[in-house]
């Protein structure tokens, strides 16, 4: 069974995990006001997360 030579770097490890690490947000449709916003996030336009106000928005 073959072995590798020398011992692969931490940084060349990196380099590669990372390559796959960039993708787009997912977004889903807020059903209170129907905006789009990310999911578990506040909804930073009401200020509500899982029908609860969390936030104090200024109107």
């Amino acid at each position: 069974m073959a072995n590798p030579k020398r011992k692969q770097s931490k940084r060349r490890s990196a380099n590669r995990r990372g390559a796959n690490q960039f993708k787009a947000p997912q977004i889903a449709r807020d059903p209170v006001d129907g905006s789009l916003a990310r999911s578990h996030r506040v909804n930073p336009n009401t200020g509500m997360y899982r029908g609860r106000q969390v936030l104090d928005v200024e109107a």
